[in-house]
Order: structure tokens, then C-alpha cells, then sequence
């Protein structure tokens, strides 16, 4: 194992949590996984089956995209939490788990995934309650389901990883990157206009460029927000990690370097 296998999260902070055991915690993101894969199988499908709609526009939407990202990094990292979870079970005195020893750009893509699950859904669930609700949000059972699934658990999933794990700030390069995703999405309404007939950014003028600007400015403060929230609750949660069942957490000799752990991806 290199150096950089060594230093990368040595704290573990990735896989553990100040309240639930490493097996609990896993098991937690494993059941946010599974949900949110039948959420996005049902939103694909049920419209197409029962509602005599469109499904080829469901990947034009930033919500469905987001709840993408939230399936795949649950899934990802209640696996990885498992991994760890079970060797510390059988007794190994080197607390690892399969993603230390993968390329670091792939360990970084890991880290940037987690940026996107707790920031973009926040993101979303505010842009939507604020601006896009409507009459129709609660119209049928489907999209009353369906909506809060999309529009308000999502940004209870996000929390969840936010509060009760111990994941460490984002490292700020990721603040940049998050933004140039942001861009790309505006370039798939080009897309959809031209595939799919809606979106029409053309007709919306200054006020598409407002809102623009908006959205830019709400992730950047989401991103600020998350970043001070997590430090807080490094500092309340302080030492609470092997009392609380935090198994693999290492504090003693890492407590100089508050921001060690996820911060040295790349």
C-alpha cells in the first residue's frame, strides 16, 4: 500500500459515524440505496404504464438526475461501510475498506459524488418548495409520493450524511467543479428542445439569465452552509466516535488536522 493508500482518509471518517457502529451505518445507506432505486424505477416507469406519458423525459430533469447521484452514492458507500464493518469483525487490526486501495481518481470521483448528495438535493429541495410547487404538487397519490420523495427526502438523505456520520468538509476544489456540473446541465436544455420539443430557453430572456444566476449563487451558499455545518458538528460530536460505536474512527494522534480524512482525496 502507497503512501498516498495510507493518507488517504486514515481516519476512516468515510465509513464511520460518531452515533451508529460501522454495521448500522451501512445497513442505513444500503436501505436509502434500495428506496431510492425504486423511487427512480416507478418515476420511470409508472408514468410510461399508467399515465400514457412520456418517460424519455425523465432524464431531462435535475431532480431525477440528482436522485441518480444519491442511489449510486448510497449504494457505493454502504458497500464500502460494510466491507470495513465486517473486517473489523474479523478481527483485523488494519481498519480498511476497499476504496483506499483504488486509484486516486477514482477515490476523488467518490468524494466529489458525496459533494453532489449534500449540496445539489438541498439545492433542489429549496428551488422547488420556493418557485415550482403548485397546485398540482399533491394532486394524486403518485405525485404526492412522488414528490416527496424527490422534493423533500432528498434533502433528508443529504442531512443524514451531513449529521450522524463523519464525513469531513469538501475540499474547496470541489466548489468549482459543482459549479461547471451546474453548466453542463444548462446545455441539456439545449438538448431536450431539440429531442424532446420542451424547454425553451430562448423565450424565457432575462429572466432564464436571473434565475441562472441565482442558482449559482444559492449552490454556492449551500456549499458554504454544508461546509460550516460539518465542521459544527465535528466540534460537538468530538470524541463521541468509539463511545457511540464510531468503530475504525482514529482521533488521538489526527485531532491537529481538522480537516483530514475526505479533504485528501487527490
Amino acid at each position: 500500500m502507497s503512501n498516498s493508500d495510507v493518507e488517504f482518509d486514515r481516519n476512516n471518517k468515510l465509513v464511520t459515524s460518531w452515533l451508529f457502529s460501522p454495521l448500522v451505518l451501512g445497513s442505513i445507506r444500503l436501505a436509502i440505496a434500495i428506496y431510492a432505486l425504486a423511487t427512480l424505477l416507478v418515476a420511470l416507469i409508472w408514468p410510461a404504464v399508467r399515465l400514457d406519458e412520456d418517460s424519455g423525459e425523465f432524464f431531462s430533469f435535475f431532480t431525477n438526475l440528482t436522485f441518480i447521484g444519491i442511489c449510486a452514492y448510497f449504494f457505493a458507500s454502504g458497500v464500502q461501510t460494510i466491507f470495513f464493518a465486517l473486517k473489523g469483525r474479523e478481527g483485523s487490526t488494519e481498519a480498511s475498506y476497499p476504496l483506499k486501495g483504488w486509484p486516486r481518481f477514482l477515490r476523488y470521483l467518490h468524494v466529489l459524488l458525496l459533494t453532489t448528495v449534500t449540496t445539489y438535493p438541498i439545492l433542489v429541495t429549496i428551488v422547488f418548495w420556493i418557485l415550482l410547487a403548485s397546485s398540482e404538487t399533491f394532486a394524486t397519490t403518485f405525485s404526492s409520493w412522488s414528490n416527496i420523495s424527490k422534493h423533500a427526502l432528498n434533502a433528508v438523505f443529504a442531512l443524514f450524511e451531513i449529521i450522524f456520520t463523519n464525513i469531513a468538509q469538501a475540499p474547496w476544489i470541489d466548489l468549482p467543479v459543482t459549479i461547471v456540473i451546474l453548466a453542463m446541465y444548462l446545455g441539456l436544455a439545449y438538448l431536450t428542445k431539440a429531442t424532446q420539443g420542451f424547454y425553451h430557453p430562448k423565450k424565457q430572456g432575462a429572466k432564464l439569465a436571473a434565475y441562472i444566476i441565482g442558482i449559482l449563487v444559492g449552490h454556492i451558499i449551500v456549499f458554504v452552509v454544508v461546509f460550516g455545518a460539518i465542521k459544527l458538528r465535528e466540534r460537538l460530536t468530538k470524541g463521541k466516535g468509539e463511545t457511540s460505536g464510531g468503530k475504525g474512527l482514529l482521533t488521538s494522534d489526527t485531532e491537529k488536522r481538522s480537516t483530514e480524512g475526505t479533504n485528501e482525496a487527490v
